[in-house]
């Protein structure tokens, strides 16, 4: 696997996304890969608990928008957009398809997924963090919705767990005025598990993980079945499936197309009503 790595310490799995260059976002073959890595540890007996991770100093930015522009892979048949369909739909869903497997097997799997953000969690790599059991961060780690900003509606199970993680009011502020929040603050709102010193945060994450791949194995397998079944987590797929589509439809759109070339231009918008262009906001 070219940009996931998996690694073993005993009975502790690693996942690390590899992509610096493209700022640890996704491509279909890496997320292909990485819902390989998650099944595989999610469904070893000899694997108690799992640590996923990204670079020091970066965690996740979801899908490549890169790629998303210039329509997936032509050189490779089974990574081809689907020609002719008028936007970037498709090649968001032959991602989001793998990423959304991956966060299935993540929560149903019998053990705890820890995901360990040295970094910038954004978009699809906030939606990942958050599906999983315990969230560690170090004192650099941002966390961000960042699904707005290019006129997308949300995906990577985040519509679904904000609200079950932090409340109603709270997910529609994150979604709606899409705050960057700092490690602290991101814990204060309840979205993540405890915060470390950047020099401290490697072995901390180490010695959590070991201490849960000690617990006992089965209480904790059916004490996490019993909380996503009173969280209501049994109807993730199908939200899942909700996600896709709609940000399938949303990048097929004209606000994404714009939000694409801003995002690219590094311009600001302000987005207008129906077909309108919209203006580019003026900074102070």
């Amino acid at each position: 696997m070219q940009h996931i790595r998996m690694e073993r310490d005993g009975a502790v799995g690693s996942i690390t996304i590899d992509r610096p260059a493209r700022f640890n976002s996704m491509d279909i073959r890496t997320a292909q890969d990485f819902r390989r890595a998650a099944l595989q540890y999610a469904r070893d007996d000899e694997v108690r608990a799992v640590v996923l991770r990204g670079l020091p100093n970066m965690f996740c930015s979801g899908a490549d928008l890169k790629f998303i522009r210039d329509g997936g892979d032509r050189g490779d048949p089974a990574y081809l957009a689907s020609a002719g369909s008028g936007g970037y739909g498709e090649t968001f869903k032959q991602i989001l398809e793998y990423i959304h497997s991956s966060i299935s097997e993540i929560r149903r799997a019998p053990k705890p997924f820890i995901a360990a953000v040295d970094g910038m969690a954004a978009a699809g790599g906030f939606g990942i963090a958050m599906s999983c059991d315990l969230v560690l961060a170090s004192t650099r780690a941002t966390f961000e919705w960042a699904y707005g900003k290019t006129g997308l509606t949300g995906a990577e199970s985040a519509t679904f767990l904000l609200p079950r993680l932090i409340g109603l009011r709270r997910a529609m502020e994150l979604v709606l005025l899409n705050p960057r929040l700092t490690a602290a603050q991101a814990r204060d709102y309840g979205l993540i598990t405890d915060v470390f010193e950047v020099a401290q945060f490697e072995a901390s994450v180490r010695e959590l993980a070991a201490r849960l791949a000690e617990g006992p194995p089965h209480a904790f397998a059916v004490a996490k079945e019993l909380l996503n079944q009173a969280a209501g987590v049994d109807r993730l797929d199908v939200h899942l499936d909700r996600e896709l589509q709609e940000l399938a439809r949303a990048a097929d759109g004209p606000e994404f197309a714009q939000g694409l070339e801003a995002f690219f231009s590094k311009r600001p918008l302000r987005f207008t009503s129906g077909d309108e262009t919209p203006r580019e906001v003026k900074k102070a």
